[in-house]
């Protein structure tokens, strides 16, 4: 009976799987998004392939030609041409990307598990847990997530990513922690969740077997807004010159063509870090619009 059991929900839950992965593919925003990250995708990967051509002059942050003099145009050498003291910035950006990708990526994974596992646990258990976990969530959404880092870089000195992104992690986690349980407070009343208490399934099973799918396709939304706004956050501390110096990012280049007073003069210095920062953010706003079509039973198309 317990061999049957497992394999009806291994069925459920592939059943699941291909209904959501059926709706994913009709829509024209996911398809999309998803088109643009591949992109930025690829750069990721070609970034080390580029960077090994000659070390020395495409090393993004010791690499520098020394046959420029200061910033010079696009050429078949530098792509997008170098900054003021003869660095690449195809590399550059090249490199940004894997930062955009990994930090966004990894600050979305741990704050949207993060979010999602307080959610269930505060909305199944509700009462006291509920109350604490909640006004947690309550004090977190209150604090200034630019300043805080910009604090932090003054007291430690230098910033890093990882400070970045275990930061971020723990203050991106509310929101989806609030609307999980939300969605958690309604489906622990559903008929299913009663009968599985009577049946004297334990809680952790009712949470893990039958209350997480069902919030799922939320925890996948909010996963997709998490990483536009880790980006973004990055961008704007790198900006503002505390971004970890050790790695290339596109906002460090923002700032760095900023500080030199290349904005107006050098465009092939300017436009491409911020048009990757805009399309890759925007890449996973479509692809939440299209989640939240899947998600949301009022914007399914008849």
């Amino acid at each position: 009976m317990e061999t049957l059991n497992y394999t009806l929900d291994k069925t459920e839950k592939k059943s699941l799987i291909r209904q959501i992965w059926d709706l994913a593919g009709r829509s024209t925003f996911i398809k999309l998004g998803v088109f643009i990250m591949l992109i930025f995708g690829g750069m990721a990967v070609l970034s080390p392939i580029w960077i090994q051509i000659n070390p020395a002059i495409y090393d993004p942050i010791i690499g520098v030609d020394l046959s420029v003099n200061g910033s010079v145009g696009p050429s078949f050498k530098h792509p997008l041409g170098t900054d003021d003291i003869g660095k690449d910035l195809f590399s550059q950006l090249l490199r940004g990307s894997q930062v955009a990708f990994i930090l966004g990526i990894m600050v979305s994974l741990i704050s949207t598990t993060l979010g999602t596992t307080i959610g269930l646990f505060a909305g199944y258990y509700g009462k006291i847990s509920d109350t604490l976990l909640m006004r947690l969530a309550d004090i977190i959404l209150t604090v200034p997530i630019l300043p805080l880092l910009i604090v932090i870089s003054g007291i430690f000195g230098t910033q890093s990513n990882w400070i970045i992104l275990l930061i971020l992690s723990f203050t991106f986690w509310p929101v989806t922690a609030r609307v999980i349980r939300a969605q958690t407070l309604s489906l622990r009343e559903r008929p299913f969740i009663e009968s599985a208490k009577v049946s004297g399934i334990s809680n952790t099973r009712i949470i893990v077997k039958h209350l997480a799918p069902n919030v799922l396709p939320i925890a996948f939304y909010y996963l997709t807004v998490t990483v536009t706004g880790a980006i973004l956050v990055e961008a704007g501390l790198s900006f503002l010159g505390f971004g970890d110096p050790s790695n290339m990012s596109w906002g460090m280049m923002l700032q760095w063509c900023f500080v030199k007073g290349y904005v107006f003069k050098a465009p092939y210095w300017m436009i491409p870090p911020g048009l990757c920062i805009s399309l890759l953010s925007f890449s996973f706003y479509l692809i939440g619009v299209g989640l939240e079509e899947i998600v949301n039973p009022r914007l399914k198309k008849r």
